[in-house]
């Protein structure tokens, strides 16, 4: 398993923006074969930062989702939301594997 980690810095002022664009992609991670750990808002210290968590079986699979991007209409909304509002000021993609309670991977 491998699990994408996503930092975000967000305009806190476009809060919805992001959160519309966080919805969208929740449900195409899950329905392109990952499983979606959710997005973690501002609540309390710094209110521009943002992050995602979701895992694919393989980095395999996750290239195979990754195909999508650009040329899937669905894809490609979901981006247009980030683009059109400027929720999104800056991320950072970083891979990591999971060590789960037990020592199972």
């Amino acid at each position: 398993m491998i699990t994408c980690v996503v930092e975000y810095v967000i305009d806190a002022r476009k809060i919805d923006a992001f959160e519309r664009f966080a919805s969208r992609w929740m449900e195409l991670v899950e329905r392109h074969g990952g499983t979606h750990h959710g997005y973690f808002l501002p609540a309390e210290g710094a209110s521009d930062k943002a992050l995602a968590l979701f895992s694919f079986s393989s980095l395999a699979a996750y290239e195979e989702y990754r195909t999508h991007f650009g040329t899937d209409p669905d894809f490609v909304d979901a981006d247009r939301i980030r683009d059109e509002s400027g929720c999104v000021l800056r991320y950072e993609r970083t891979f990591m594997r999971p060590l789960l309670p037990g020592g199972s991977r």
